[in-house]
């Protein structure tokens, strides 16, 4: 189902201090009403609660599949409830949460949400406005407020994220025949190259695989819902998975999220720590944490 644009209703939203259109929507029946009963559902449940896990909940067992924001021939801002990546999954977590903490009345307001943090500043202007790389969603959603990557700074010595990784983004634009929407389109791959080189020598911190075996009081800095962006070792490439944090009943880190192991979204049975140990390619985490 395809929706018009139309304007946003909700009076909070004409506190915030930059605008933002709703463009074309790609979505069916039952991803608006899902969202719909989830927010009235959280106003007599989530009280008390972790917002970002009490959402990131209702998803448990939803079936894991890739590329379901490709399926138009121009962006639009696509909403998939009923299939879910692993970042759709963050996304579709997150805006929740936010729209939830700003009082949101129901879909018109997450869909302002969804689209705020998926493109770069907000704004939803072709395929290459949306934020493909996790830096390039870290970076934007920091700039707008919404986040706030934790580096362990205040520790004076960036404990426990004492790992580095400098930026070399350049994975899209040198593989085009992985994206449908950049392959036929060779406009959008000297697009992508220019965006990509905006945060070559990037600098950002993380916290390597060897530490996350420890406690929740050494890993202070890393709380239940936060997101953890799995640093890769991947030519071209900054982050390989994300999901969210949850510390177990066994005292570990475990990683919630939209598996393609599992083929659905699922709470880690292992640590976070064996995790790790299971994919060589990754060296650690970044962790950032959602502004509620």
């Amino acid at each position: 189902m395809k929706h018009s644009p139309f304007p946003l209703m909700s009076l909070f939203l004409l506190s915030l201090t930059f605008t933002l259109p709703i463009h074309a929507i790609t979505y069916e029946w039952e991803d608006s009403t899902r969202v719909t009963n989830m927010l009235q559902d959280a106003r007599q449940h989530a009280e008390g609660k972790n917002t970002i896990l009490y959402f990131a909940h209702q998803f448990l067992g939803i079936p894991y599949v890739g590329h379901t924001l490709e399926v138009n021939a121009e962006e639009e801002l696509v909403v998939n409830l009923r299939q879910l990546d692993c970042t759709t999954f963050v996304e579709t977590t997150t805006a929740l949460a936010l729209t939830f903490q700003h009082g949101g009345l129901g879909w018109d307001d997450y869909l302002y949400w969804l689209q705020t943090i998926r493109y770069n500043n907000g704004k939803l202007d072709g395929y290459c406005s949306r934020n493909h790389y996790f830096s390039q969603w870290i970076t934007s959603n920091s700039r707008l407020g919404l986040v706030e990557e934790q580096t362990g700074e205040a520790s004076g010595n960036h404990y426990p994220f004492t790992a580095t990784q400098q930026l070399q983004l350049n994975f899209m634009s040198t593989h085009p025949e992985y994206y449908a929407m950049l392959k036929d389109h060779p406009e959008r791959i000297k697009t992508m190259a220019s965006l990509e080189k905006e945060m070559f020598g990037t600098e950002v911190r993380y916290i390597p695989a060897s530490f996350l075996n420890e406690s929740e009081k050494t890993l202070k800095y890393v709380k239940d819902g936060d997101i953890l962006a799995l640093v890769t070792n991947k030519s071209g490439l900054d982050v390989s998975h994300v999901g969210f944090a949850e510390w177990g009943k066994d005292g570990k880190l475990h990683l919630l999220n939209a598996s393609s192991i599992h083929k659905k979204v699922v709470l880690e049975p292992m640590t976070l720590y064996q995790y790790m140990k299971k994919h060589p390619s990754v060296l650690g985490v970044r962790v950032v944490r959602i502004r509620l």
